[in-house]
């Protein structure tokens, strides 16, 4: 466009330089100058007519003198005209080895097989985006203010339908959008409302699934593989950045990482507890787009946009959560509420965050250099079934080495299963010993 744009304004000087002369000297000169050129081309062009007229008529004496000069004064007109074409720019002077950047309007019409070519792309990725689009919809979290109001806007985001079955359509969304709400409402295209219903969330994976009437939906969106994304692949972030008052928009960007690891505190000790493996991209993402659609160059839904990192010194990083984590989630969500995760029946603390007063009763090895503390034992579970006690100090499940609660987590809920028998190692009164228990189900919201 930049080049365009100066090829016009060119074009356009030029043309205010041979038609604007009453305020420029110099243009005034050029201007008298190609007066002259035109009086002398008019004189020779009366020769020529005199020439014409009286062609065909036979002097006697003067013939060939006659023919002589006819000649010369041809000559002379078509070396005129041509100089004054030439002056005058109506044809142009053209040198293959001119370095001025300038370029006739031939040459503009035929430079644009790139921007055809990226047209032309766009132009595929604009019709699979705009049926995409339809499946993306605004969240609002509503909640009451106080006892004597209704409830309000507490917050919104957005959410991608993904179902539609037996007259109900679902929504997988954020679930720090819909945390707290007493009602969620959906705001589709045409900005009707409808009531959601949460059938389930998970703060460590931050999804919850949301169900609505689906008389009204006519678009699911085509979920795709984020196992096939490639760094530097195309990808469109679609969802309602900054409220609904920028619903659908849409960013481009392509895939910046994959498999980031990022800590996550779903607690809000300002300590990470957990870890989520994300895409990054360089696709604007913006509060509010949470619970949107990271879409590749198909239409696909490849990720949902969970978060940026929100820094001064930082620019273009957003995260998404990989469709493909997602899934197994999701259907755990829409079918039974809530995600079933293997669980002891502890609560733990980090070495340091041990009370003064019970500083005592942590005895370790000089060779141990951390572990996770017993704060609590539940009754019942499998940890008191092994006969794991408070104080106990944790440093090896199956013989990965365990210092927080993020690699407790990660191992347990990555590694191992409900109904698994694992081995762990803790110290006692400053002596090791190990346990076997059975690993029972975990229900978190």
């Amino acid at each position: 466009m930049e080049h365009n744009d100066n090829q016009q304004e060119h074009m356009n000087n030029q043309s205010s330089s041979e038609h604007s002369v009453d305020n420029n000297p110099a243009q005034q000169e050029e201007y008298s100058n190609t007066e002259s050129t035109q009086s002398h081309i008019e004189k020779n062009q009366g020769l020529a007519q005199y020439a014409k007229e009286n062609r065909g008529k036979k002097f006697k004496s003067h013939s060939r003198s006659h023919s002589f000069l006819s000649g010369i004064i041809g000559g002379l007109i078509s070396a005129v005209v041509v100089v004054f074409l030439f002056t005058s720019n109506i044809i142009p002077i053209s040198s293959s080895d001119s370095n001025d950047g300038s370029a006739s309007a031939e040459q503009d019409s035929k430079d644009p097989e790139i921007t055809q070519t990226i047209a032309s792309g766009d132009g595929d990725v604009a019709s699979s985006i705009d049926e995409t689009s339809e499946a993306v919809v605004g969240v609002l979290n509503l909640q009451q203010q106080n006892v004597w109001t209704q409830s309000k806007e507490a917050g919104s985001g957005s959410g991608i339908i993904y179902k539609k079955e037996d007259g109900k359509a679902y929504v997988v969304t954020n679930n720090h959008v819909v945390e707290g709400a007493e009602e969620v409402e959906v705001v589709l295209n045409d900005e009707e409302h409808i009531k959601a219903k949460v059938l389930g969330s998970d703060a460590l994976t931050d999804l919850a699934v949301l169900e609505i009437d689906g008389s009204k939906i006519e678009t699911v969106a085509k979920l795709g593989s984020s196992e096939d994304l490639k760094v530097g692949e195309t990808v469109i972030a679609i969802g309602n950045p900054l409220g609904m008052t920028f619903s659908g928009s849409v960013t481009k960007g392509i895939v910046s990482g994959l498999e980031r690891s990022i800590d996550i505190d779903t607690n809000g000790d300002n300590r990470p507890d957990w870890v989520t493996e994300v895409i990054q991209t360089d696709a604007a993402i913006n509060p509010g787009n949470s619970g949107g659609a990271l879409v590749n160059s198909d239409g696909e839904v490849v990720g949902i946009n969970s978060m940026k990192i929100a820094q001064e010194t930082v620019e273009g990083i957003g995260l998404a959560i990989p469709i493909d984590s997602a899934l197994p989630i999701m259907e755990q969500l829409e079918t039974k509420g809530e995600v079933a995760r293997p669980f002891i029946g502890i609560s733990t603390a980090a070495l340091e965050q041990v009370p003064r007063q019970y500083q005592n009763r942590i005895q370790l090895p000089e060779d141990v250099d951390g572990g996770m503390v017993i704060a609590a034992v539940e009754t019942g579970s499998p940890a008191a079934d092994a006969g794991l006690k408070q104080f106990d100090i944790i440093t090896k499940i199956n013989d990965q080495k365990i210092t927080t609660i993020l690699d407790l987590r990660k191992y347990m809920y990555s590694e191992t299963s409900i109904g698994d028998k694992v081995k762990v190692e803790f110290y006692r009164d400053g002596k090791k010993q190990t346990t076997e228990l059975t690993l029972a189900e975990r229900k978190e919201n």
